[in-house]
């Protein structure tokens, strides 16, 4: 096949999709956000066979399989830029809507906007940001906590409209604007530095102490703690690691002397000023640098999203010079 040939039918496939029914689009996302075909004939209140009747229906129309058959199900490669299309219809019409004096305050009225976030961006400035949005607009937000190594893919499986993430360059269709730095410190408490680090009066003592003390970890996937000590002594340590998977949570622990664990300072300055946390290193710190992104599509009320993101971490996160 010559270019184009393959330029042909990719235009073709793209004026396909663009005569895709609403309702086809609708019974997609709703596969995919439901988790299974079933699942998806419940929420839009018709029956299953109807649901798959209409996912072949576009299938056909494209000549791809859209939706790998799975539980839960999951969108194929090419199901990933019908989905982004779906989302993108679906965000488009309810602005239309509304700027048109349309919708109300049910359900049905309100736009939703899925949004990927790391925990602790979530747990610390990432509601404040959202508030200042809920403040003057209607809207419902749809947040998928993931790693912020991670959050990008859910930008590419089209599963949201924007992300928190750690990855600078930006994913296809979508812009990527730098947010600052969220800065880690290495901390426990006085019980914890007293039972596991006593008599470590320096900062290269203590450091190779840590290589075989109790840990909090955030789950099995999460490198921060393992990544820091592996930059500081050349490997990862050899400690009892602590599984806590939710921020708050995980700063208790550390706090309640589980382990050590490197908390955003927005969890740990209060705690460094009235005692009870100790900073084990206080000459070494880990960065997160992150990134904002966002489809590339008009949108007021993602525009309004972007705005309140970027006014909140300048107060939040530390800014390059």
């Amino acid at each position: 096949m010559n270019a184009v040939q393959l330029t042909f039918l990719q235009h073709r496939k793209l004026r396909c999709m663009l005569r895709l029914h609403r309702d086809h689009l609708e019974t997609l996302l709703a596969a995919v956000d439901h988790g299974t075909l079933d699942a998806a004939a419940r929420a839009l209140s018709i029956t299953p066979s109807a649901v798959s009747q209409r996912i072949k229906a576009m299938e056909q129309q494209l000549g791809r399989v859209l939706l790998q058959r799975t539980t839960p199900v999951a969108p194929t490669a090419d199901g990933e830029v019908v989905l982004r299309h779906a989302r993108q219809a679906r965000l488009l019409d309810d602005e239309t809507e509304r700027a048109l004096g349309g919708g109300g305050t049910d359900a049905e009225g309100v736009p939703s906007i899925p949004l990927a976030v790391n925990a602790d961006t979530l747990a610390t400035w990432f509601l404040d940001a959202l508030a200042l949005v809920r403040a003057d607009t209607e809207v419902v937000f749809d947040l998928h906590r993931a790693d912020q190594d991670r959050t990008a893919e859910l930008l590419r499986a089209g599963t949201v409209m924007a992300a928190v993430t750690a990855e600078a360059d930006p994913v296809q269709g979508c812009s990527s604007v730098p947010l600052g730095v969220d800065r880690y410190r290495a901390v426990a408490s006085p019980a914890f530095v007293a039972r596991y680090l006593g008599g470590a009066d320096t900062e290269r003592r203590m450091t190779a102490r840590l290589d075989r003390v109790p840990l909090v970890d955030y789950d099995r996937d999460d490198d921060l703690q393992q990544g820091y000590l592996r930059r500081v002594l050349g490997h990862a340590p050899q400690g009892p690691r602590h599984f806590v998977p939710t921020s708050a949570d995980f700063a208790r622990a550390v706090v309640l002397g589980f382990g050590w664990g490197l908390l955003p300072e927005a969890q740990c300055t209060a705690g460094l000023r009235d005692g009870s946390l100790v900073e084990l290193t206080p000459g070494r710190r880990a960065d997160v640098a992150l990134w904002w992104q966002r489809w590339n599509l008009a949108s007021p009320l993602l525009e309004r999203v972007t705005d309140a993101v970027r006014s909140t971490v300048r107060e939040r996160l530390h800014q390059p010079a």
